[in-house]
């Protein structure tokens, strides 16, 4: 009786949650046009905050300086590093790289509060003492970031609209050729980016995702607190969330991406995503100001995205009571000498779970040319099952949260 409402209510679920991302994907195709306004030149501020990146830094910040654009500068936080995290961001060209260093006990405190401490440090030093706050366009980088070279030109459009505070460029894996997990990684990021978050520009619900996110700085300084990014491990998530319901309007651009370094441990993988899951829980203190501050329709997916911990955890309910009806069935079919259920019962459990991989795989197939759609599919039927991890990592966030550890599961880079 247990296994029963365990089986259909994870399917009533799965139903549910379906519905949704469908009517997500087909608001993700519609097409935004922008045309330009015109503007003094703004000041664009990469902010990499960095523990320990000496790997990586040096091939980030290469492509940071290059970019093909005017009034721009970097500044790495060395939050506390002991390696050469401080020495590579000091060989890099000293009329775009700034180096501010935090120190212990106040460094290694988190990534969102290594980011405030840049901005403060930008605002006492007197670098954007010449500049309109509304001008000022900073943007976080991870330290194994690299952006696409044309990410200013793309992203400076949405800035002409005076009430956008952010923009969410795409998220890749510059590493998607090194095996199946780095590439079902690099498919979780472009399915997240061209469906879920270009069908919220249509509800107002960007969220901004921690890599490759553009605020302008007069939208930050409207956030209440100590500075723009919360304690949370996930900061990203917070800021998006509070921008909105401060009036801002969060966009995503679909036409430039930050690449990043995939995890090719599933050990680190599931890690790094407990991490996450953790931040979400989290985050479930942002709902009284949802409910207070945000419009309606935004508000509700708001409360949806936020709620996807508890539906991940009941989810992940739904193989074992499928396995556990299979072997029933098996054990009886035995028993009675005969098959009970025709090979046809094995199709509503194919169609609930992998209905989605033929819509994520066209998807996938419109970034990845050469993989060809059919590829793309097959790749994405492996992707639902590559979908499981969180349900691993949702349990071991939601220990973590039970029993009180909070400290930051930094991944590491090669």
């Amino acid at each position: 009786m247990i296994t029963e409402f365990l089986l259909w209510s994870s399917i009533a679920l799965i139903v549910l949650a379906g519905c949704y991302n469908t009517g997500l994907f087909l608001a993700s195709r519609r097409r935004v046009r922008r045309s330009r306004a015109p503007h003094g030149e703004r000041l664009y501020v990469f902010l990499l905050a960095c523990l320990n990146e000496e790997s990586v830094l040096s091939e980030s910040l290469a492509r940071i300086t290059s970019l093909p654009a005017g009034n721009f500068l970097a500044l790495v936080i060395d939050d506390g590093s002991d390696d050469r995290t401080a020495e590579v961001a000091l060989a890099a060209d000293p009329h775009r790289v700034r180096l501010h260093r935090r120190t212990l006990p106040n460094a290694r405190r988190g990534k969102g509060a290594a980011l405030n401490d840049g901005v403060r440090h930008l605002r006492e030093s007197g670098l954007l003492d010449a500049y309109d706050p509304a001008e000022v366009i900073l943007c976080v980088v991870d330290a194994d970031g690299r952006l696409d070279p044309h990410v200013v030109q793309s992203v400076d459009p949405y800035f002409d609209d005076g009430r956008t505070g952010a923009v969410q460029v795409c998220v890749r894996m510059y590493n998607r050729h090194l095996g199946l997990l780095a590439r079902m990684q690099d498919m979780e990021f472009v399915v997240y980016g061209d469906v879920f978050q270009s069908a919220r520009r249509f509800i107002g619900s960007v969220g901004m995702g921690g890599n490759g996110q553009f605020m302008r700085l007069s939208a930050l300084n409207t956030l209440d607190g100590d500075g723009p990014w919360s304690d949370s491990l996930t900061e990203d998530l917070d800021l998006g969330v509070r921008l909105i319901a401060k009036g801002w309007t969060n966009q995503h651009c679909t036409t430039a991406a930050v690449s990043q370094q995939a995890v090719l441990s599933l050990r680190r993988l599931v890690r790094q995503r407990s991490r996450w899951f953790q931040g979400h829980l989290q985050s479930a203190g942002l709902v009284p100001l949802i409910l207070r501050d945000v419009p309606t329709r935004p508000a509700l997916d708001l409360l949806y995205h936020l709620s996807s911990p508890v539906l991940i955890l009941l989810t992940s309910l739904l193989p074992v009571s499928f396995l556990v009806a299979l072997g029933a069935t098996t054990v009886a079919s035995v028993e009675a000498g005969h098959p009970l259920v025709s090979p046809m019962w094995l199709l509503g459990p194919y169609v609930l779970s992998f209905t989605t991989a033929y819509a994520y795989g066209y998807v996938y197939a419109k970034r990845e040319r050469d993989l060809g759609l059919v590829r793309s599919v097959l790749l994405a039927h492996v992707f639902v099952f590559y979908g499981y991890i969180w349900f691993a990592a949702g349990w071991w966030g939601l220990w973590r949260m039970v029993t009180g550890q909070r400290t930051w599961l930094k991944t590491a880079r090669t």
